[in-house]
């Protein structure tokens, strides 16, 4: 008769870093970076933090390490008015935080004026240890000058490009304008109606920029009227759409600067008894929930929203133990975008 297996588990001190990872399934290295919030994928994090449980693992420098985590507190200040950019941004956001043991305080400043934004960046800054940007705050100048001065540590996602004296995380917003117009122009459209988003946000104009380089490279120019504001909200497509489609010579196709915009335009064409994408062709930005959830799904470009909280939180988490060096590095980390290909986009109806 076999005997019995003794449980796994053991005490604490006669542990070592070599069993936790033969259990994981991992190399020694690899448990310490998940240990320590360094780069690992989150399916091997979870594999070895389970295996650390189950041992009881916890040597001295963990301990500590988590210890500081634990008391290490990040805020996400948001006015961001695009819902289902906000959903994309907090599950990574959440995830992250869970994982590292971070206390993550969600602050919401609807519109403030300059001088709003600086003072409730002064009281924010006495509460928490880093903070994090998404657009439009990430290039808002009176908070983040606030910030610095409070010692405070900030990381912005998705600004058009390192500035303001801070970390960012971002895509390439230019280079994806541009292949997403050079898919409208492949499938043979010359009209293209573009639906701009924020005006203070620089990343708007690098999208715009890059459509407008697709259209030049291609012998094709810009006209002025179908070129229309938005401002990443659903409602301000649904204007822009209006504009762009009851025009004499209407575009073939829509270029909105988000999905929220896109799945507008498509609402307003359907509304007007326009087949997308038969009659008319539409592509959106951010591939977002919003993206499908209309019919037809948008074509448009993913932006790894998720993933840039995750990058965004590491930077906070290296930049804050480097607190008492004198040099502020700052991190400037261009994340890979893609061409998401789906049903909104044909060739443009023979007139």
């Amino acid at each position: 008769m076999d005997k019995p297996k003794k449980s796994v588990r053991r005490k604490t001190s006669g542990v070592t870093i070599d069993e936790v990872a033969a259990l994981a399934g991992v190399s020694p290295m690899t448990v310490s970076r998940a240990i320590n919030q360094g780069k690992v994928r989150d399916d091997t994090r979870e594999r070895v933090m389970r295996a650390v449980r189950e041992l009881g693992y916890m040597p001295n420098l963990a301990a500590s390490t988590l210890a500081a985590a634990q008391h290490t507190r990040i805020a996400l200040i948001y006015t961001n008015p695009s819902g289902a950019y906000l959903r994309e941004l907090l599950v990574g956001l959440l995830r992250v935080a869970s994982n590292a043991a971070i206390q993550l305080v969600v602050d919401y400043w609807e519109d403030f004026e300059p001088a709003a934004e600086r003072k409730a960046a002064r009281a924010l800054a006495g509460r928490v240890d880093g903070v994090i940007l998404p657009p439009p705050l990430c290039e808002s100048q009176p908070a983040v000058t606030e910030l610095i001065k409070a010692g405070i540590q900030v990381v912005a996602i998705a600004p058009g490009h390192l500035g303001n004296g801070i970390s960012c995380v971002r895509i390439d917003d230019f280079q994806a304008g541009r292949e997403l117009a050079e898919h409208l122009i492949q499938h043979g459209h010359s009209r293209i109606g573009f639906i701009c988003g924020r005006k203070d946000l620089s990343a708007s104009a690098r999208r715009y920029d890059g459509f407008v380089t697709a259209l030049h490279a291609a012998g094709l120019e810009v006209e002025p009227g179908l070129v229309q504001q938005g401002d990443y909200t659903y409602r301000s497509g649904l204007a822009a759409a209006e504009k762009l489609l009851a025009q004499r010579q209407p575009p073939t196709a829509i270029f909105a600067s988000n999905d929220d915009m896109g799945a507008a335009v498509i609402s307003v064409a359907h509304r007007r008894g326009l087949d997308v994408p038969r009659d008319l062709s539409v592509v959106g930005f951010d591939d977002t929930s919003a993206a499908t959830t209309v019919w037809p799904e948008l074509t448009t470009i993913h932006q790894p929203i998720a993933a840039m909280a995750d990058a965004a939180i590491d930077i906070l988490l290296r930049t804050i133990r480097r607190k008492g060096e004198d040099t502020r590095v700052l991190t400037d980390h261009v994340m890979p975008h893609r061409l998401v290909v789906r049903d909104s986009v044909a060739r443009p109806p023979k007139r």
